[in-house]
């Protein structure tokens, strides 16, 4: 795996002192933030995009976006929320799967130009829009496709390995498509994205697995249910047993392993690119140590971040990545 070898200069080596440096990071900071109060968009326009409870989570990271981004990333979770709402709806197998059709046939509207027809014209055209001007692969949206399927038929994984199929289908390829939006140039970053979104979507695995349940669908790898001794039913119960304790451990361990992946696979100078991947990145981090606070309890309320907090870690990260700093620091 490469590695950020990102040099730390000294400052004898630019003749600058400490103090000079302190002043330097504080303009730096002074012109972020009125780069970003130029940018910043009508809070109530884009939280009216973005109402379902999975988007709220993103709506931070969008804030920090260009306009022309923001616009073109909006475009891309509208399509990526249709099909998840399909395959998280009360249709039948056959009905969800017709659904699954025409947002493929979509798809193809999208790539050939042909979308004034379609039920979804202006949602489909602003996409059609974003995949021309940004060159996005179509076989970033068809493994997309392939992962909504996956969740049509209820879902089981005897083993990891499997279940990393789903992970970078429903988030790693929506992680490829994203960076194309904000613009990179070293090949490692890709890594970055996969890794970033299979830890995303493990950390909500994690925080849903009774509600998952609820709708048939055990996403742990039934190799780990069995390890520790955990069975379909106790999640659907919510039975907080020692032995589940022990399996969420190892979960939470396992998602902490894609986070540190992620953060050393990115390239030093793509950081600022990704401020809004490392948004999503710290609140997702966030997530996963309430998780643990919780004594990995997930059943009954909903792990959640209260609003202001998550503001809060969106600005902290923004600042923190243009000051030149690490937003986990020592961990």
């Amino acid at each position: 795996m490469d590695r950020d070898h990102h040099k730390q200069f000294g400052h004898k080596q630019f003749g600058v002192s400490r103090r000079s440096k302190v002043n330097y990071q504080w303009l730096v900071l002074i012109g972020s933030m009125r780069s970003l109060m130029s940018v910043l968009p009508s809070t109530a326009r884009l939280q009216a995009r973005f109402t379902t409870s999975r988007a709220t989570n993103f709506y931070y990271s969008f804030l920090f976006l260009p306009r022309e981004k923001r616009r073109a990333i909006e475009s891309v979770y509208a399509f990526a929320r249709r099909g998840d709402d399909v395959a998280d709806g009360d249709l039948r197998p056959d009905e969800a799967a017709r659904e699954i059709a025409r947002y493929r046939d979509a798809l193809d509207g999208c790539y050939s130009g042909r979308t004034d027809g379609h039920s979804s014209a202006p949602e489909i055209s602003a996409l059609a829009e974003t995949v021309q001007r940004y060159k996005i692969p179509r076989r970033y949206f068809d493994d997309l496709i392939l992962g909504l399927e996956m969740d049509l038929g209820g879902a089981r994984y005897p083993t990891f390995d499997d279940l990393a199929v789903y992970c970078y289908r429903v988030a790693g390829a929506i992680g490829l498509i994203s960076i194309e939006v904000f613009g990179y140039r070293h090949p490692e970053t890709r890594e970055y994205a996969v890794s970033l979104g299979t830890a995303l979507q493990l950390v909500n695995i994690l925080r849903d697995l009774q509600s998952d349940a609820r709708r048939g669908r055990v996403y742990l790898p039934q190799e780990d249910l069995e390890r520790f001794g955990v069975r379909p039913e106790d999640l659907l119960a919510g039975r907080s047993t020692d032995a589940f304790i022990e399996l969420m451990q190892f979960e939470c361990d396992r998602a902490r392993l894609y986070f540190d992946r992620a953060r050393q696979a990115l390239p030093a100078e793509e950081r600022r690119s990704m401020v809004a991947a490392e948004i999503m990145a710290a609140t997702y981090w966030r997530l996963l140590g309430a998780i643990r606070q919780r004594n990995y309890n997930v059943f009954g309320t909903r792990v959640r971040l209260a609003r202001p907090l998550k503001f809060w870690i969106a600005l902290s990260v923004y600042l923190a990545v243009y000051l030149g700093r690490d937003w986990r620091g020592r961990d």
